[in-house]
């Protein structure tokens, strides 16, 4: 198991580089996903269920990354 405490300055920046990878995909994906489901028919608004879902796990990747990691430093 690896102690966060000694995380180096190298592996900080990789952790906020994924953190701005993951909030670029989600910034892309969502709205594509939306269109997906508008130009589809709009039933059933599928994309409730994977926009809320993603959103909490980018808070929770956000808070780790920049939150929690200044506390352990």
């Amino acid at each position: 198991m690896t102690n966060l405490s000694n995380w180096d300055e190298t592996a900080k920046e990789k952790a906020k580089k994924g953190f701005r990878i993951h909030l670029l995909a989600f910034v892309l994906v969502t709205p594509a996903m939306w269109l997906i489901w508008y130009f589809t028919g709009k039933s059933y608004p599928w994309p409730l269920w994977s926009t809320p879902g993603w959103a909490i796990g980018l808070m929770f990747h956000y808070l780790g990354v920049f939150v929690f990691s200044k506390r352990i430093s």
